[in-house]
């Protein structure tokens, strides 16, 4: 008699790729989500170096002195940085190339952090934005996990969302308006903690099979998550001198 053949992979073990029509296997779709976490926490490391180098060069002292050029020549950096992750995930260096970008990122931080520090309880601001950004992060991979859904039909209200939010931030630059940057600050908390629930839930739904790519998107999450954060807590509860 034939022995029976088995399927690789039973019904309740295989997930759609959303994002090329086909099937990736559950247990794939869980190590690309470990394999994230565990680059997301060792990219934390080379972000907190590159804010503390940052803070040491007094890269806030540069912004101030050029108010254009600086941000300009930053972003510049970044998506040069943000280009060679893309280009090189699929390589040995791509590892490399994201803990790179994660410690420009994270000198790019210099400036809220210095301004932070200026306030008598700037460095209680910084952690409990930093624990907030945490929990937020634990809740929303936790529904995302969890539940199973897919939550693939956010993308393009979240996209959207993100780009009216840049214009307005870029107006209030020219405006200066206190309340409006407030406002803007709560928004991008909001939208920024659902990017998280969406690119969670991309991995586990086998929509993202790249974990250096997974890191990196979730990184920019709490990286724009935690400096909203701390602009709201400045704002509402910074003590100065």
């Amino acid at each position: 008699m034939e022995p029976r053949l088995q399927p690789a992979f039973t019904k309740d073990q295989v997930v759609l790729d959303r994002a090329g029509g086909g099937v990736v296997a559950v247990p794939e779709a869980h190590r690309v989500l470990r394999n994230t976490y565990w680059l997301l926490a060792i990219s934390m490391l080379p972000a907190v170096v590159g804010a503390f180098v940052g803070l040491q060069f007094n890269l806030a002292g540069l912004y101030r002195s050029n108010p254009i050029l600086a941000p300009i020549l930053m972003i510049a950096i970044l998506f040069g940085a943000l280009f060679g992750v893309s280009a090189l995930r699929n390589t040995a260096w791509g590892v490399p190339a994201l803990l790179a970008f994660t410690f420009i990122a994270g000198a790019t931080l210099a400036p809220n952090l210095s301004v932070a520090l200026g306030f008598r309880n700037g460095g209680q601001l910084i952690a409990l934005a930093a624990g907030l950004t945490a929990a937020v992060f634990f809740a929303m991979a936790t529904i995302a996990t969890v539940s199973k859904r897919d939550f693939s039909f956010l993308g393009k209200f979240l996209f959207v969302g993100l780009i009216l939010l840049l214009v307005a931030m870029v107006a209030n630059l020219f405006f200066q308006i206190p309340a409006l940057a407030l406002t803007l600050s709560v928004i991008a908390v909001g939208i920024f903690s659902v990017w998280i629930l969406y690119d969670v839930s991309r991995i586990v739904n086998g929509g993202e099979t790249n974990y250096i790519m997974a890191t990196l998107s979730i990184f920019l999450d709490l990286l724009n998550l935690f400096v909203n954060l701390l602009n709201i807590l400045m704002i509402l509860s910074g003590q100065r001198d």
